[in-house]
């Protein structure tokens, strides 16, 4: 379980953010929360990129299914393990909120003893909030993210 609570005025989504969370530890569950997620894309996700501006609008359908598959190719890319460990949900069965860590932006084990890394990518069922004007993404990261925006 990961802890990023922030000190921001109390909302449904940070009281959420700042919720129990569940880590993705194998990379079947990851499969199978993607699926979760790209069954439930007719109901559509704000797809939030941490450090970017915030989505106005949800997401839906196909658009919901290439956001999941460009970042499950990026996290197998780019987390070269046996395990995912780079996820977490508040629900396996019905989320509402999904945390996703940049494997190259993980943070040091000092900075978790105070708040730890953000997510560099949220899904969620409500409107997000602006974590921090302090998260940007990389240039690297930026293109990638604006290249399967277009898509």
């Amino acid at each position: 379980m990961i802890n990023n609570s922030l000190n921001y005025q109390n909302s449904d989504f940070l009281t959420a953010f700042n919720g129990k969370f569940y880590g993705v530890l194998r990379w079947s569950q990851l499969e199978e929360l993607w699926q979760v997620v790209k069954s439930d894309s007719n109901q559509g996700w704000y797809i939030y990129a941490v450090g970017e501006a915030l989505p106005t609008h949800k997401t839906i359908g196909g658009s919901v299914n290439t956001y999941v598959d460009e970042l499950n190719k990026l996290l197998r890319r780019e987390h070269d393990e046996e395990y995912c460990g780079v996820v977490y949900t508040d629900s396996f069965k019905e989320p509402r909120l999904i945390k996703v860590f940049d494997p190259n932006n993980l943070g040091t084990s000092c900075s978790i003893a105070t708040q730890g890394p953000l997510p560099s990518w949220i899904f969620t069922k409500m409107m997000p909030e602006e974590l921090s004007n302090q998260a940007k993404q990389t240039k690297n990261r930026r293109r990638w993210w604006e290249a399967v925006f277009r898509k």
